[in-house]
């Protein structure tokens, strides 16, 4: 028997409440893959943009950043 028959015989026998708990549970495993994946090609995306990148002068330093008052 595979482990989704496993599982589909388990929450077969219990109550709706609970096989509810079990579906909001599986739902939520997918979810969090799903975040991590994109999580996963949002870092490999700009990894591939800033290649090369590093070699490259500065363009700007501390004093185009800060506003100075005056």
């Amino acid at each position: 028997m595979s482990t989704a028959e496993k599982i589909a015989a388990s929450v077969g026998s219990l109550a709706p409440g609970q096989q509810a708990e079990v579906l909001e549970f599986v739902e939520f495993l997918k979810t969090r893959e799903e975040k991590k994946e994109l999580k996963d090609f949002a870092a490999f995306s700009l990894e591939g943009a800033m290649r090369g990148m590093e070699e490259e002068e500065d363009l700007y330093g501390p004093e185009d950043i800060i506003e100075q008052a005056g």
